[in-house]
């Protein structure tokens, strides 16, 4: 059996939901490319990292570009994200949040970010949710994005526990598919058919407690 004592978390989708920022500053990018990029082609960027997205998003558009060019056009894209960013309060927190991680920190257990945004920091200063978290580990720490594990494996290095005592929370299928590639035990946050993979799928944290964690690490 799994005796969990840390939790992993996700940012955008699970958090807050910086999602709809993304999607405009990416379409922006992608128009001024002359391609056509829809909320349906969003859904491929859930997850991946800022190099990776512009990589699909050429994919999409039958285009290719040097590095360079590259660089400069992800760089663009997130000047235009985080004036977006910069504007976010407490007010954009998803529902249950705030109650279930001060119901993990009374429960005694460790908290930690696993995110692909190299802007993570910023977003849990600005939604006040820095506080609850014991370790941060986002896209300025790893070098292989989700599905590959690095940023779990990371975060339990950081907060100090193996992978068997961990759980992490994801939105995304390269998320969930990162947790169990950890050999960790996964909660999804969003739909059943889309992240079947997740020991236990929920429609946001407010559906979560420590008793029904406890539940999910006795079935493991």
């Amino acid at each position: 059996m799994n005796h969990i004592t840390a939790c992993l978390f996700d940012l955008d989708g699970v958090l807050v939901d910086t999602a709809v920022y993304h999607y405009k500053a990416w379409r922006q990018t992608a128009e001024s490319l002359g391609i056509d990029f829809t909320e349906q082609h969003n859904e491929r960027l859930k997850g991946v990292s800022r190099r990776r997205s512009l990589e699909i998003i050429l994919e999409i558009g039958g285009q290719t570009m040097p590095q360079e060019q590259m660089l400069a056009l992800c760089e663009q894209k997130n000047t235009e994200y985080l004036l977006d960013v910069a504007k976010m309060t407490p007010s954009e927190i998803l529902p249950g949040v705030v109650n279930f991680l001060k119901e993990l920190k009374a429960e005694g257990l460790k908290i930690a970010l696993g995110s692909a945004s190299k802007n993570a920091q910023l977003i849990l200063e600005r939604t006040a949710l820095l506080p609850y978290f014991d370790a941060i580990i986002d896209g300025r720490h790893v070098e292989k994005g989700k599905p590959n594990p690095e940023v779990f494996l990371k975060g339990a290095q950081a907060l100090g526990v193996t992978h068997t005592a961990c759980v992490v929370f994801e939105d995304a299928v390269a998320g969930v598919e990162a947790a169990k590639n950890a050999g960790m035990l996964c909660v999804g946050v969003g739909e059943p058919h889309v992240l079947h993979q997740a020991d236990l799928v929920v429609k946001d944290l407010s559906e979560l407690s420590v008793e029904r964690l406890r539940s999910l690490e006795r079935k493991n």
